[in-house]
């Protein structure tokens, strides 16, 4: 029986944290030249060695507890807007990170901004990125979005 811990009060940044660094990481190990920044709208600027497209990337994250892995990941749709603005401020094309730590699993979905817009929809208010088995499936089978994962084991603090 898994037990419910609780989580640091710093969680959600922390989680941030690590989701910039685990998209930067990744992308540097593809050969991407790029660097984390602090502004709004975007977080990661990365030039791609096959296109030469340099990338604004915004990225979002999200860390579940057991039992809620497939839960969506809510996109407020300012955040399309203050993508974009940015990107045309760094004659950047707009891009999107959605790293979801659940369970025994941090998967990262990296896609256009435009392509994010067919799958949440482009109608106001909050977008929803579905994490349930079959959206997953349809992802991987996607050549237009860059996935990666990484799993770990059971690792237990407890006595």
């Amino acid at each position: 029986m898994k037990i419910k811990m609780a989580k640091s009060s710093r969680h959600s940044k922390i989680t941030g944290d690590f989701a910039e660094a685990l998209v930067l990481y990744w992308l540097s190990k593809q050969g991407f030249e790029c660097a984390r920044l602090d502004h709004t709208g975007i977080d990661l600027i990365a030039r791609n060695p096959h296109s030469r497209d340099r990338m604004g990337i915004s990225v979002k994250s999200r860390s579940r507890y057991a039992g809620t892995e497939n839960v969506s990941v809510n996109l407020p749709s300012e955040s399309f807007v203050k993508a974009r603005k940015a990107c045309q401020d760094f004659g950047c094309k707009p891009y999107f990170a959605i790293v979801v730590d659940a369970g025994d699993s941090v998967r990262c979905f990296i896609l256009s901004l435009s392509r994010l817009k067919n799958i949440v929809g482009t109608g106001a208010g909050m977008k929803y990125w579905p994490m349930s088995p079959r959206h997953l499936a349809r992802y991987h089978a996607d050549p237009k979005i860059i996935k990666f994962e990484l799993r770990a084991g059971d690792v237990s603090w407890q006595a």
